[in-house]
């Protein structure tokens, strides 16, 4: 099964049409959104100029059959901080809201799609990077 989960950025750029992400999407049997990149998407629409017309626009993209939310729980936590931990030891740290994020993706057993290369970073961590 390909099942990929989109980052914040990746979401963006998808949404603005990018090729690259858009064949991912359409490639993909899932799609997974963590519940950290839809608040990340819904601070830049509360902050933004077209907050309604993004809001609607995930709105939709959530409902899609093959799109599912994940939501926090034990796992995401031990997955989390596993992460942490290592890239702590390893004196590479990431924002918090990117291992959260990563940790979802790891639990989903899903790749990552983004556009930071931090997340490289992470052992274990399936990611493509898109341009």
């Amino acid at each position: 099964m390909n099942k990929i989960l989109l980052d914040t950025n990746a979401y963006s750029k998808m949404i603005s049409g990018s090729v690259p992400v858009i064949e991912l999407t359409d490639n993909a049997d899932e799609i997974c959104m963590s519940i950290f990149v839809i608040a990340e998407l819904k601070f830049g629409f509360y902050n933004g100029t077209r907050m309604r017309e993004n809001l609607h626009t995930l709105q939709e993209f959530l409902r899609e059959p093959m799109v599912i939310v994940l939501q926090a729980g034990a796992d995401t936590a031990e997955f989390f901080a596993h992460i942490r931990t290592g890239l702590k030891k390893a004196g590479t740290p990431i924002p918090i809201n990117d291992i959260w994020i990563a940790a979802h993706t790891m639990e989903a057993g899903a790749q990552l799609v983004t556009c930071d290369r931090h997340f490289e970073l992470i052992p274990g961590l399936r990611v493509q990077v898109v341009e």
